[in-house]
């Protein structure tokens, strides 16, 4: 999706726009590019058509609740879940292996500091449900890491507007 389309989804539908493109955005789904969709929130907020601080309830609300679903899959699929996922999206095997390594050897300040990090943070929740991190734990720590995320991008578009789309394609080059 390009910042057109979203531009016309956000100004139609809103907040609802937001939270779904938001949360299918963590559901690692192709075609929704955090660089993209998070500034375009800020820029929103900063024209007046939402608030700062409700961007920032949506955007980690619809995060929780798509890290949560792949957390769940995680537990309840497990290994199988892993194998079948890993058979749908090759690419992603490398970076599954990594985060299952990495959450197993650092635990909650793992899953932390891999929803910081480009294509990691929304695959980090399959090993840490697989892993069967406990609940809380996982929800603390994931929560945390998608509030930082967010306000980062989310601030940007808010304060640098337009151009902040401009500079993230420098940086991506």
């Amino acid at each position: 999706m390009d910042v057109s389309i979203l531009t016309m989804y956000f100004t139609r539908y809103g907040a609802v726009a937001i939270f779904v493109i938001v949360f299918l955005e963590y559901l690692n789904m192709p075609g929704f590019p955090a660089g993209i969709i998070m500034p375009l929130a800020g820029v929103m907020a900063a024209k007046g058509n939402i608030s700062f601080g409700w961007v920032m309830v949506i955007t980690v609300a619809a995060g929780l609740l798509g890290s949560l679903i792949l957390y769940w899959m995680g537990l309840k699929g497990g290994r199988v879940f892993l194998r079948a996922y890993i058979r749908r999206f090759p690419k992603h095997e490398p970076a599954l292996r990594k985060n299952l390594e990495w959450v197993r050897e650092k635990g909650c300040m793992g899953v932390f500091l891999a929803k910081l990090m480009p294509m990691i943070r929304t695959l980090v929740s399959i090993p840490a449900g697989v892993l069967q991190m406990p609940l809380d734990k996982y929800i603390i720590s994931s929560t945390l890491g998608i509030i930082v995320w967010n306000f980062f991008f989310v601030g940007a578009g808010y304060v640098m507007g337009d151009s902040v789309f401009t500079l993230l394609e420098r940086i991506t080059l």
